[in-house]
C-alpha cells in the first residue's frame, strides 16, 4: 500500500503543469517590452486568464484573445516571439513606442491576424519572410522604423492585403511587382526601386503616419503650419466684418471623405418616410434640436412613445446610391460603446436620407455650456471631468477598436451628447461618408468647424486619427472655459480670435485662473483645471506626429504620463514660438488681402 502511494505521488509530481498559454504569452510580452511598475499593472502572472486585462479583447464565447492594443505607451524593450502562439489574434497594435530589436519570425504564426501595426518604433533587421504566411492580413504598417534589407517576395502572396505602409525605413532593392496591386501602399523614404519602368509610383496614397524624424519634422511642420495659421487668422478677420445682430455663428467647411473598404454588418430598423414625418410633426421647426453641416436634427416621438432624434441629411444624394448608403450606415451601427451615440435606424427615399438616434435628455455639451435657460443646471466641475474622460474613451474606441477605424472629423462640444446621467455620448461619427459633397458648392475640400480643424487637415484635406485628437483638445478648452472655439468679441481687446491661441497666451503668462468658466463660481480644483488644459495643449500641437493617441489621452486624464509629455512640450514650444514670430514678421498680410479672400470659400452656418 505504501509503495502504491509513493508511485501515485511520483506520478502527480511528474505531470506537466497546466497553464494558460495566452496569459503566459502576454506576460512574456510585458516583460520583453520593459513595462514599468505603473504600466499594465493588471497583467499579473498569477492571473493567467488575460480576458480581464486592460488593452486586451477576447472573444466572449471562447475566451480566446482577439486584440492587443498597446499604442503610444513609451515602451523601450523588444517584441516577444512567444506572441506567435496567439493563433486567434486579429489585431496587434504596438505603434508609437520605442521598441527596438527585430520583428520575430514567429509573428508569421498569427494565422488569424488582420491588422499588424508596428509603426513609429525603432525596430531593426529585415522584415521576416514568414509574414507572408498571414493570409488574412489586411493592414501591415511598419513605417518609421529602422528596418533594412529587401521587401520579402512572400508578401505578394497575401491576397487580402489592402494597406501596406513601409515608408521611412532603410529598405533596399526592387519592390516586388505584385505589391503595386494593393489598393493603398507607401514605400517612400527608403532606397527602393519602384519598378522597371516609370509606370509605378512609390505611393498610391499619401501616408498619414508622418515623417521619420519625429522631433525635427515636428518643428518644420509647425513652422509651415504657422503660415497656414496666418491665412486662417486673416480669413477670420475678414469674417469679423460679417457679424450682424450680435450673432456669432460657427463657421463650417466641407470636404470629400477618404474611401475605405465597405463592410456591411448588423441589423438596423428601416423606417418609412411616413413614420418619421408623423414622429416629427411633419418636421416642424418647433421640433428642431439643432442644425449642423450634415443637416437639421429634429425631436420625434414614435408610435410606441419612444423619444428619438432624427437627423435629416442635407446632401441627400449619397455616393453609390441607396445600397452604398445602407452599407455605410450598417458599418457605423457596429461601433457600440457606452460613450458612442447608438444608431437605431435609418430611412431612404429617392430624395431623402435620414438617421434615427435615441433622444438625449440633456442635449449636448455645447448646450449645457452656453445655451441653458434660466433655472436649468449648469455643468459642475465633476461632470466636466466625467465628460472629458468619457469622450476620450469613445474616440479611443473609434480609432483603435473598430476595423476599419472610424475618424470623426468634427469633434467639438456640440457633437458630444449627454444622457440622463450626464454620461458623454459622442455623436455624428462616420457621417462624412454618407453625403455626397460633390453636390455642394464648397471648394475648400475640408469638413469640420472652424477653430476645431487641425492645421494639416485644413491645408491638405487629409484627415487621420490625429485630426480628431486636435478637435478633442479644443473641446477640452471649451469644457474649461465655456467659450466657443472662435470668438470675434476678443478682437476688441486682443488679436486672439481662436480660443486655442488665447489659452496658449494665458498659459505663457501664468494667468490660467482667469480663463475658467465663470459659471463654475470658483467651485473647482485649480490643479485639475491645469491638468486638463495641459492635455488640451498636447492634443493641439501643430505637428500631428507630436499629438498623443486617444489611448494615451485616456491614461493622462487618469493620471499617468502627463508630467513627462508636458515637460517635453514646453521645451519644444519655445522653439516653435520663436520660429513663428520670425515668420510673422516676414509675412504681414492686411485684412483686405484679395488672396486671403479667395483662398477659402466657406459654407453657411449649421
Amino acid at each position: 500500500m505504501e509503495l502504491l502511494l509513493e508511485v501515485l505521488i511520483l506520478a502527480l509530481l511528474t505531470l506537466p503543469v497546466l497553464s494558460d498559454f495566452q496569459g503566459d504569452a502576454l506576460s512574456s510580452l510585458k516583460v520583453s517590452l520593459n513595462a514599468s511598475a505603473d504600466q499594465l499593472k493588471d497583467w499579473k502572472a498569477n492571473l493567467v486568464n488575460p480576458c480581464t486585462w486592460s488593452n486586451v479583447i477576447c472573444d466572449p464565447t471562447t475566451n480566446l484573445v482577439t486584440s492587443v492594443t498597446l499604442a503610444s505607451m513609451n515602451f523601450s524593450g523588444t517584441l516577444s516571439p512567444q506572441i506567435g502562439v496567439l493563433k486567434t489574434l486579429t489585431t496587434l497594435s504596438l505603434q508609437g513606442n520605442g521598441i527596438t530589436g527585430g520583428i520575430p519570425s514567429e509573428f508569421g504564426n498569427l494565422s488569424s491576424l488582420t491588422k499588424l501595426e508596428l509603426q513609429n518604433n525603432r525596430l531593426s533587421g529585415e522584415i521576416p519572410s514568414s509574414l507572408g504566411n498571414l493570409k488574412k492580413l489586411q493592414f501591415l504598417t511598419l513605417n518609421q522604423n529602422n528596418l533594412s534589407g529587401a521587401i520579402p517576395e512572400s508578401l505578394t502572396g497575401i491576397t487580402s492585403l489592402i494597406d501596406l505602409q513601409l515608408t521611412s525605413n532603410n529598405l533596399v532593392g526592387q519592390i516586388p511587382e505584385r505589391l503595386f496591386e494593393i489598393p493603398k501602399y507607401n514605400f517612400t523614404g527608403n532606397n527602393l526601386i519602384c519598378g522597371p519602368t516609370e509606370r509605378h509610383q512609390c505611393a498610391s496614397d499619401v501616408s498619414e503616419s508622418g515623417s521619420p524624424k519625429k522631433h525635427k519634422v515636428g518643428t518644420i511642420v509647425g513652422v509651415v503650419i504657422g503660415l497656414i495659421i496666418l491665412l486662417v487668422g486673416a480669413l477670420l478677420l475678414s469674417l469679423y466684418k460679417l457679424r450682424q445682430r450680435g450673432h456669432r455663428p460657427e463657421v463650417f467647411v466641407d470636404v470629400a471623405g477618404e474611401v475605405d473598404r465597405k463592410i456591411a454588418f448588423g441589423q438596423l430598423k428601416r423606417f418609412s418616410w411616413r413614420e418619421l414625418q408623423i414622429a416629427t410633426d411633419n418636421f416642424s421647426e418647433k421640433n428642431v434640436l439643432g442644425q449642423g453641416g450634415f443637416g437639421k436634427v429634429y425631436k420625434g416621438v414614435l408610435t410606441d412613445s419612444t423619444k428619438v432624434a432624427v437627423k435629416r441629411l442635407t446632401d441627400c444624394t449619397s455616393p453609390g446610391g441607396d445600397a452604398a448608403f445602407q452599407r455605410e450606415v450598417e458599418m457605423i451601427s457596429v461601433a457600440v460603446h457606452k460613450n458612442l451615440l447608438r444608431l437605431i435606424g435609418f430611412c431612404t427615399t429617392p430624395t431623402e436620407r435620414l438617421l434615427v438616434y435615441p433622444f438625449m435628455e440633456n442635449l449636448s455639451v455645447a448646450y449645457r455650456l452656453r445655451e441653458v435657460s434660466a433655472g436649468e443646471s449648469i455643468l459642475d466641475w465633476p461632470k466636466r471631468k466625467k465628460i472629458a474622460l468619457g469622450t476620450a474613451r469613445g474616440l479611443e474606441y473609434l480609432h483603435e477598436h473598430c476595423n476599419p477605424k472610424i475618424i470623426h472629423r468634427d469633434v467639438k462640444a456640440a457633437n458630444v451628447m449627454l444622457d440622463e446621467d450626464f454620461e458623454a455620448v459622442v455623436g455624428d461619427f462616420g457621417l462624412a461618408k454618407l453625403v455626397d459633397v460633390r453636390q455642394t458648392n464648397v471648394t475648400t475640400q475640408v469638413r469640420g468647424t472652424m477653430g476645431h480643424i487641425a492645421p494639416e487637415y485644413l491645408s491638405t484635406g487629409k484627415s487621420s486619427e490625429r485630426t480628431d485628437v486636435f478637435g478633442y483638445g479644443v473641446m477640452l478648452l471649451e469644457l474649461v472655459t465655456g467659450q466657443r472655439a472662435v470668438d470675434f468679441s476678443r478682437l476688441e481687446e486682443e488679436d486672439d480670435v481662436l480660443l486655442l491661441d488665447h489659452v496658449k497666451k494665458l498659459e505663457r503668462e501664468k494667468k490660467l485662473d482667469g480663463i475658467v468658466d465663470r459659471n463654475l463660481n470658483k467651485d473647482y480644483d485649480m490643479q485639475e483645471v491645469e491638468m486638463m488644459i495641459r492635455v488640451a495643449l498636447l492634443c493641439t500641437q501643430a505637428s500631428p506626429e507630436e499629438r498623443p493617441a486617444m489611448s494615451e489621452v485616456v491614461r493622462m486624464l487618469e493620471g499617468e504620463g502627463l508630467a513627462e509629455r508636458w515637460e517635453e512640450w514646453q521645451h519644444d514650444e519655445v522653439t516653435r514660438r520663436q520660429e513663428y514670430e520670425r515668420l510673422r514678421r516676414r509675412f504681414d498680410w492686411g485684412e483686405d488681402s484679395a488672396f486671403i479672400q479667395e483662398a477659402v470659400e466657406l459654407s453657411g452656418g449649421r
